[in-house]
């Protein structure tokens, strides 16, 4: 398979406080690869530094073969990107900003299929201020869908969802990654992880305690389920430790 993010030797510092430190990471095509941690272990700003909204302090960074920084417009073309908040004009419609989207990007998916396969059809009319949260979470996804991306970057995807709007999205998403989409995702939802993710790193204070498979998380750890042992590697595990 081909590797579509390689990161090496990522270093990020504020002042004198080191964020995210030496953190090496290789993401293959069609792979769905989950970035854990606990608030503040440094998740957000590698991402950042990966999609280059931040310049990284130490290491190389590509996606795609490209330069995040340097190859940023035509970087772009092929990779999208969906926040847990995000921000759009007062009263705008569903459609309308989904036709807005669409008229950035040369070769679009069809959003009215994607609303179809979100269960937002009955909301394209509907002012994205009235949805609820849940539906607004849906609709992130879509954008971020709309640009027909190679690769694709999903921060807390679920959240608000109820469970079964929740499973639906995993059945559409497993489906993308059947067609060869790369996805690289943060979440708080463990099940979410073990559905999805093929690979995961954990991170505590901006260091890697963990990388590879849900099965082999567990299998390193002194627990038989995995939420558990997502808590001892983000938590509780080096505790005592100079890391």
């Amino acid at each position: 398979m081909n590797e579509t993010i390689k990161v090496e030797n990522l270093k990020k510092e504020y002042g004198n406080t080191i964020v995210v430190n030496d953190l090496s990471i290789s993401v293959k095509k069609g792979e769905v690869y989950g970035l854990l941690g606990a608030n503040g272990a440094g998740k957000s700003t590698t991402i950042e530094c990966i999609l280059g909204i931040r310049k990284s302090d130490n290491g190389t960074i590509s996606i795609l073969g490209m330069n995040p920084i340097c190859d940023r417009k035509k970087l772009f073309e092929n990779v999208s990107v969906q926040f847990q908040e995000s921000t759009y004009q007062d009263k705008i419609l569903v459609y309308e900003l989904c036709e807005e989207t669409s008229c950035l990007y040369k070769a679009p998916k069809d959003y009215t299929l994607l609303l179809k396969q979100f269960g937002l059809s009955e909301k394209s009319k509907a002012p994205v201020s009235e949805l609820s949260g849940g539906q607004r979470q849906r609709l992130f996804i879509i954008l971020a869908l709309i640009p027909n991306p190679k690769v694709v970057f999903l921060d807390e995807l679920t959240t608000g969802l109820d469970t079964m709007a929740r499973r639906e999205i995993w059945t559409s998403l497993l489906e993308l990654k059947k067609d060869g989409l790369t996805i690289f995702l943060t979440s708080h939802f463990m099940d979410e992880v073990e559905t999805l993710c093929d690979r995961i790193m954990i991170l505590k204070n901006g260091i890697s305690v963990f990388e590879g498979t849900v099965s082999e998380a567990i299998a390193l750890s002194p627990f038989s389920n995995f939420e558990d042992t997502y808590v001892w590697y983000a938590e509780e595990k080096n505790n005592n430790e100079n890391i």
